[in-house]
């Protein structure tokens, strides 16, 4: 049985005329034999799901930096989060769901450790932007060196996630406004949880919209992006919704992203960070030696190794660094 060939026909029979389907794709730079029994997307999926990027997600901040409990979202947990909201909207939308799936889950894989914080860290010494570095990883850092050479298609939504890009696909828009609808829904969570802001200092005018508890606000937020594009050529709020949804980030940044209880670590992580980054230009020879590539500058290098680090393994690469050991005679 030609297993890919069922699901290129049910694509041509039930996804939308706007839909990427996987006979559609541009390909890869490196053309690859066909697999059996996945298409293109899902094996782009399958490769993000099981390459050393994507499982350092785990130990990577989200907002809280280094938080006490079991239940903050990590950058991992967040990614998932990000994928769920992304399948559910482009399932309705009758889009290409593992297109959608693949973009997502491999949409933060070049985030640094301590988050956003790691990367305004390194944007002071030189050009830094996570979506940019995610595609980095996807095409040059991971493998050795050797990159998972995914299809244009989800290198495109993921470099396009955030920032003034726009993905050429419909897939890679969902994978967009999905990762904005997760991080603030779960950060407004998780700021609850870690005692920064209480339920009630919600302005009414959000709970008026998006309602009054968590489930309530993404399911909101889902169904009007859906009842806003089904049957078209965009991924579309009412504008209540995309004004409501600005302002209410705005709340984020003032009371949440830049209180002093959520940042209470932020300075030190930043400090590691520049240290880290000059030492390494400082100390080519003590990179693993997959950044000892010629062909871009050392800044350049430093900056891919420090990216691949999760929370944990910066700070014991800078202990290691400036921390005395223990000596004994043998």
């Amino acid at each position: 049985m030609d297993y890919k060939a069922v699901v290129y026909e049910i694509q041509d029979k039930y996804l939308s005329p706007y839909a990427c389907k996987d006979s559609d794709s541009k390909g890869r730079s490196k053309p690859l034999t066909p697999c059996p029994l996945r298409t293109e997307f899902q094996r782009d999926r399958d490769r993000i799901i099981h390459s050393k990027a994507f499982r350092r997600l785990k130990h990577k901040t989200q907002v809280f930096l280094s938080p006490e409990g079991d239940h903050y979202r990590t950058r991992l947990t967040h990614t998932l989060e990000v994928s769920q909201i992304a399948r559910t909207i482009s399932r309705a939308l009758l889009l290409n769901e593992d297109l959608t799936e693949a973009i997502a889950l491999g949409h933060d894989l070049g985030h640094t450790p301590y988050g956003h914080a790691g990367e305004r860290a390194l944007g002071k010494f030189t050009h830094f932007s996570h979506n940019e570095q995610s595609l980095r990883m996807v095409d040059k850092i991971e493998n050795d060196g050797k990159g998972m050479n995914l299809t244009f298609e989800v290198r495109d939504g993921i470099v396009n996630h955030t920032g003034s890009g726009q993905a050429v696909t419909l897939e890679g828009r969902v994978v967009a406004i999905a990762d904005r609808i997760a991080y603030i829904n779960h950060d407004i969570d998780d700021a609850i949880r870690g005692g920064v802001i209480k339920a009630e200092d919600i302005p009414k005018r959000f709970i008026d919209i998006f309602g009054d508890n968590h489930s309530k606000r993404i399911s909101s937020m889902i169904v009007d992006i859906i009842n806003e594009s089904y049957g078209k050529n965009t991924i579309a709020q009412t504008s209540e919704f995309a004004q409501a949804m600005t302002e209410l980030r705005q709340y984020m940044f003032d009371n949440v992203y830049t209180s002093s209880l959520a940042k209470s670590e932020e300075k030190k992580a930043i400090k590691m960070i520049e240290y880290l980054y000059l030492y390494f230009c400082d100390h080519e020879d003590e990179m693993p030696k997959q950044f000892k590539y010629d062909e871009d500058p050392i800044e350049r290098r430093v900056c891919d190794y420090i990216s691949t680090m999760s929370d944990q393994y910066a700070v014991r690469s800078f202990e290691q660094i400036t921390v005395p050991q223990n000596w004994s005679k043998l």
